[in-house]
């Protein structure tokens, strides 16, 4: 019969965010202890919850084995570990040995787990949580949020306001974004603040999402598509004191960053595209997708964003009960409070899957200068 070997370690830590420091005790403890089963120390990480910076890193491990070991196995995530450095199966003398084991990491979570055996039949199986944070370079990632509920003219809306603090509060603590959230803005208050962004210095792989809640407009004349700003008037047939979405889409694609990524829970808000037919294009999204995950992420972001999102095309859109989030805000809370899943990295792609099933349906695709195999990515912390 095999015999295994737990070894367990009960931590208590210390975390300071003001000071950051990080003090770290441990207690080993062994339980169903086997004569005959290896034992593993880990040299590196010598404690368990850690953090790198490093997309790979060097595992390394003594084993202590009363007969030969004839199997070492690691896993991270589930997904096998081909081993490849310091490991001498079947060795002719029981004893001592150090495993050195080079591991690629996924951003966000890492759970690598370590089994080992011997020829008596005894095994012992150790595991290490390692988190890889990939935005660690000095990439920012900023939201700029609009959001209306009081009109001059217009009827007043229930929800753009408190849809845009939930997102914003999503995008701060979950995921690490820079904030600026501007509430009932007038026409040139919205046009004002985009060109004090595209005034703004950006990093080669920072990221900027616009986001604009309330009223949208279309007129059926000129073909032309417009949001609502606080100080919109009914009564204004050249829509002169509405944002075109024309000169919202230019004013945008000129915002030196080179990933941008626009929604939009407004009516006609799919009219953003200047050809409606286009909106639910959603090129370039799967390229990669066999590349590891940072590996993915890394190549994402060599190419110029500029992606939309909205919450309908060429129609009205609820903006919901009040209290309760407009549809469209809905799901963009439970796209980013999944997390892009195991990977802690929510893409563009993945956040559209969620808005599949809305209906009236949101349109998607790209404007401007973005480039074929770019993308947009939330990392959680």
């Amino acid at each position: 019969m095999k015999k295994l070997l737990t070894t367990c370690f009960v931590i208590a830590s210390a975390l300071s965010l003001s000071g950051q420091s990080f003090s770290t005790k441990t207690t080993p403890i062994e339980l169903n202890l086997a004569p005959d089963a290896p034992v593993i120390t880990w040299v590196s990480p010598r404690v368990d919850n850690v953090a790198s910076k490093e997309k790979t890193i060097i595992l390394k491990v003594a084993v202590k084995s009363p007969s030969k070991i004839t199997s070492v196995e690691m896993r991270n995530n589930d997904e096998v570990v081909p081993m490849s450095r310091g490991i001498n199966l079947g060795g002719s003398n029981a004893g001592s040995q150090d495993i050195e084991q080079a591991v690629n990491l996924i951003p966000g979570m890492n759970n690598i787990v370590m089994l080992i055996k011997n020829e008596d039949g005894g095994e012992v199986e150790a595991t290490r949580n390692i988190v890889f944070n990939f935005d660690v370079s000095g990439r920012k990632d900023i939201a700029l949020i609009f959001a209306v509920n009081d009109y001059n003219e217009w009827g007043d809306l229930s929800n753009p306001i408190f849809d845009a603090k939930a997102i914003e509060e999503e995008l701060k603590m979950n995921y690490g974004f820079e904030t600026e959230l501007v509430l009932n803005p007038t026409k040139i208050k919205i046009l004002e603040k985009i060109r004090e962004y595209a005034g703004k210095s950006y990093g080669e792989k920072d990221q900027l999402l616009i986001f604009f809640a309330g009223h949208g407009k279309f007129d059926e004349v000129t073909r032309m598509g417009y949001l609502a700003a606080a100080d919109s008037k009914i009564n204004d047939l050249v829509a002169d004191s509405f944002v075109s979405h024309s000169a919202y889409r230019d004013f945008i694609n000129n915002i030196p960053c080179e990933h941008v990524f626009v929604m939009i829970d407004a009516c006609f808000g799919g009219t953003f595209d200047q050809v409606l037919a286009r909106a639910s294009s959603r090129g370039g999204e799967s390229s990669y997708y066999e590349l590891t995950r940072a590996e993915f992420i890394e190549r994402k972001l060599k190419y110029t964003t500029r992606k939309y999102l909205t919450s309908g095309g060429k129609e009205y859109v609820p903006d919901g009960r009040p209290g309760a989030h407009s549809p469209f805000a809905r799901k963009t809370l439970e796209a980013l409070r999944n997390y892009g899943g195991s990977d802690k990295v929510l893409t563009y792609t993945e956040l559209l899957t969620y808005f599949e099933a809305l209906n009236p349906q949101p349109r998607s695709g790209e404007f401007g200068a973005n480039e074929p195999g770019s993308d947009f990515i939330f990392v959680a912390r």
